[in-house]
């Protein structure tokens, strides 16, 4: 009977992965839940185990091919080969064991980098339901992002262990499947151990991820320094970039100060109490609470105050929209302009776009920007990559499909990390003055307002003019009042002026 080997799910939004490396050939034996092969994507590694005993057959996808969620790696001829001389019948033990068990955990995936726990926050399926592989069981929410949990394999939904509400370990189980279905998933301990034969002993010496031990020689790290999570303490990317940030979390952070304890809540008169609400809030309203606090305990913020006349954008916008619309597919907005603006300004005034760690200061000579998204969970921070160095029509396709990613709380974690600059656009909302919190480890966020006609003094005559209040919060302890004001003059004379923007100016 031939099985195939096929790509797992690689977690939500990620489509694609390479093929980093096989540990098998074909033709060799494997054991069932054995390691195949290793495929990598853009934030984790993935192992792909053999879903059965046997002889590996044919690899489909060599190292180094792109593949799709669900694509056929490779296939095993399920029986063939696998039985040895002390245990003649232990490959078939394995599968039948599988049939009869017919469990499979279902576990907490990869949370992303630097996060350990998620809140169960929605269960789609109730034990008893029947469920299909890859259909979506619940849904975790952490710091920042919400995760889906998909089946491993079709079956019945037998047990919950982790309820509505319970904070959850990255890798802990979730819940239990039974069922037929249960079949063509990796196999679970007492299954693993059932079909146990020398190749899956040999598994075990299987060398850490090719990545990970790339990883290590660019940190400095030996193995001993890291602890694996993968297959038999393997040790994976992830686990390289955890030591990583360990090692420089004493330097990068101040010493933690003792927790206040929380003002105690006023009596509240038993009439008034009948007619509130209690909601819990969710962990990411709790981190957004959190992270702006700190901001506020740690850097020494300050804000200064601008206006810009936005008549020549708002002329550029009128002249060329249409044709801008019909060539790039995007509409022209504000975001490009005040993007390019705060790149431009960034590169004479580096300090705002600096950070500190410990005694030192960090120059970026690189712009990633992060656009304040409001969604209906709170507030969000997507990060353009490479701001500086993309055109406007680059800027609003990304700014637009992150927009659209974040009120639908799909975007990773990865797209909401490593951020230099920070603008915030209350404008939408019809805020005509507020003084933006910094966003940490950042040193200055832009805050835009509402545009409004008003007069002013132009050439010496009173003219109506529509005008935007700017506000730049920077940390004063590496930027001075100099250079923030000098930064905010710039974006206001590269918006009053785009042409500035071609010239270098």
């Amino acid at each position: 009977m031939t099985i195939e080997v096929r790509v797992p799910t690689l977690g939500e939004s990620v489509t694609e992965a390479t093929v980093a490396t096989w540990f098998k050939k074909p033709g060799d034996v494997v054991a069932a839940d054995e390691m195949l092969c290793e495929l990598e994507t853009d934030k984790v590694t993935v192992e792909v185990p053999a879903p059965a005993a046997g002889t590996l057959g044919e690899i489909v996808a060599p190292e180094g091919t792109t593949v799709g969620v669900d694509a056929l790696l490779a296939t095993i001829n399920e029986g063939a080969g696998a039985e040895t001389p002390a245990a003649p019948r232990a490959a078939e033990a394995a599968p039948a064991a599988l049939e009869t068990a017919g469990t499979v955990d279902v576990m907490v995936p990869t949370l992303g980098e630097s996060v350990t726990e998620a809140t169960v926050s929605t269960w789609f399926k109730k034990p008893g339901d029947s469920v299909q592989q890859d259909e979506m069981l619940c849904e975790l929410e952490t710091d920042k992002v919400s995760v889906e949990v998909p089946a491993p394999a079709s079956g019945v939904l037998a047990e919950v262990l982790a309820p509505e509400g319970t904070t959850v370990q990255a890798g802990g189980k979730l819940a239990v499947i039974s069922g037929a279905g249960a079949a063509a998933a990796p196999a679970p301990a007492p299954a693993a151990e059932a079909g146990q034969t020398a190749p899956a002993a040999t598994g075990k010496d299987i060398a850490h991820a090719p990545s990970a031990q790339k990883a290590m020689a660019e940190a400095g790290l030996s193995p001993d320094q890291v602890t694996g999570t993968g297959r038999d303490g393997r040790i994976m990317k992830e686990d390289v970039a955890r030591a990583v940030a360990a090692a420089s979390a004493p330097a990068a952070a101040p010493a933690p100060q003792p927790a206040a304890a929380p003002t105690p809540r006023a009596p509240v008169p038993a009439e008034d109490a009948a007619r509130e609400e209690r909601v819990r809030m969710t962990r990411l309203r709790q981190t957004i609470a959190r992270r702006l606090k700190d901001a506020q305990n740690t850097a020494a913020i300050l804000t200064t105050y601008n206006e810009v006349d936005m008549s020549a954008v708002m002329e550029i916008r009128r002249e060329y929209k249409d044709l801008f619309e019909k060539k790039h597919g995007v509409r022209l907005g504000f975001m490009s302009f005040f993007t390019k603006a705060c790149c431009h300004a960034l590169k004479e005034i580096p300090e705002v776009n600096a950070e500190i760690d410990g005694t030192d200061i960090v120059y970026k000579n690189f712009v990633h920007m992060g656009i304040a998204t409001g969604t209906p969970q709170g507030l969000v921070v997507p990060v353009i990559r490479d701001a500086d160095t993309k055109s406007f029509a680059e800027l609003e396709k990304e700014i637009a499909e992150k927009g659209r990613r974040a009120r639908d709380g799909k975007l990773t974690m990865a797209e909401m990390q490593g951020g230099t600059f920070t603008i915030s656009n209350g404008g939408v909302y019809g805020s005509l003055m507020s003084s933006p919190i910094l966003n940490p480890p950042q040193s200055g966020i832009l805050g835009m307002h509402k545009i409004q006609d008003r007069p002013v003094v132009v050439g010496g005559e009173i003219v109506i003019r529509p005008m935007m209040y700017l506000a730049l919060s920077y940390d004063h302890r590496i930027v001075d009042g100099k250079g923030a004001v000098t930064f905010l003059v710039r974006v206001k004379e590269a918006l009053e002026d785009p042409r500035r923007l071609l010239m270098d100016l």
